[in-house]
Parts: structure tokens; C-alpha cells; sequence
């Protein structure tokens, strides 16, 4: 079974999008919230990406 890439329902602060990278990746979900901080911080285009994967992600089944 091939896998996919899903916003969390389970592990979600605001829409589920690390949650769900998190998840795929087998990460801790922490890092990935520090790592879209650090990519907002540094030009804003953590919030630019976050947008566009919130858009694109489907919600787990």
C-alpha cells in the first residue's frame, strides 16, 4: 500500500498540516512546528507554504 500524505485529525494546532508531515515522515510533530517558526521567521514564507499545503492536503480519512 502506497502511502499518502494527510492532514492529521489527531494531532492538530491549527489545520493538521505538520501533524500530518509529521506523521508521514515518522517526526516528532514539535520539530516540525519549530522548523515552519523558523521558516516564518526568516522571510514569512513558513506562513506562504503552510497556506498552499493547507489548500493541497486532504484530510485523513
Amino acid at each position: 500500500m502506497e502511502k499518502r500524505l494527510y492532514r492529521s485529525r489527531n494531532d492538530r494546532k491549527l489545520a493538521g498540516v505538520c501533524g500530518g508531515i509529521a506523521e508521514y515522515y515518522g517526526w516528532d510533530p514539535t520539530l516540525v512546528r519549530v522548523a515552519w517558526i523558523v521558516l516564518t521567521l526568516l522571510g514569512g514564507s513558513g506562513i506562504l507554504i503552510y497556506l498552499i499545503m493547507w489548500l493541497v492536503m486532504p484530510e485523513a480519512p
